[in-house]
């Protein structure tokens, strides 16, 4: 499923090149200072073997043409350990939780531009977790800090009015308490970061 997603967003930056216009600094007292969006991930959810029931809400200001602020709202729910990669170990049988865990996270983060629409950005983002068992009754509560760092290329269509950021990110979790030791269990093997894809999209206004 995540391939399908890389080839849709391949294939949405091919298909609209001929109005894309980059980033660029000769707009500086014209650009549109307010966005929503969200990203193409939730394609994901059309997974039937373990759908995540992702949402994820972006809205942002421009400080200045180079510098934005932005708040996210994500929620899913997963059963596999968070640092596992995609590959054929990704809903392997067997290195799945023995249930699942529910994410409520806000997000805050910076975004600056550095030439034309190649930007960097970097997240802080507060996850709020339920565990569940296989039974899907609740287990506990626990708490993990995430920082994202994304480094990208946002492109623009339709006289600047929508926009899509293809993009390769990093995923650091330095805090996570409260996981039911047979989740942990699961866990221990895989690192405490995941490599992903950025694929954020929105509308200026």
């Amino acid at each position: 499923m995540q391939k399908k997603i890389l080839w849709i967003g391949l294939a949405l930056v091919l298909a609209g090149g001929l109005h894309v216009n980059a980033q660029n600094t000769k707009q500086d007292s014209a650009y549109r200072k307010w966005f929503v969006g969200s990203t193409l991930l939730l394609l994901g959810n059309f997974d039937n073997t373990n759908n995540p029931g992702y949402i994820q809400i972006n809205a942002g200001y421009r400080i200045t043409s180079k510098d934005v602020i932005q708040i996210r709202f994500k929620r899913s729910q997963y059963a596999w350990p968070l640092g596992i990669p995609f590959g054929p170990d990704f809903d392997a049988p067997g290195l799945n939780y023995p249930g699942s865990a529910r994410i409520l996270a806000p997000q805050i983060g910076y975004q600056r531009f550095w030439w034309k629409g190649l930007y960097a950005s970097v997240y802080v983002l507060n996850a709020f977790e339920k565990y569940m068992d296989e039974n899907k009754k609740k287990i506990g509560n626990g708490f993990t800090l995430y920082t994202d760092f994304y480094l990208g290329y946002q492109f623009k269509f339709f006289k600047d009015r929508f926009f899509f950021e293809p993009a390769i990110g990093i995923s650091y979790w330095p805090v996570r308490t409260n996981v039911p030791e047979s989740f942990k269990a699961v866990e221990q093997k895989w690192p405490n970061y995941f490599i992903q894809p950025g694929l954020d999209f929105g509308f200026k206004f």
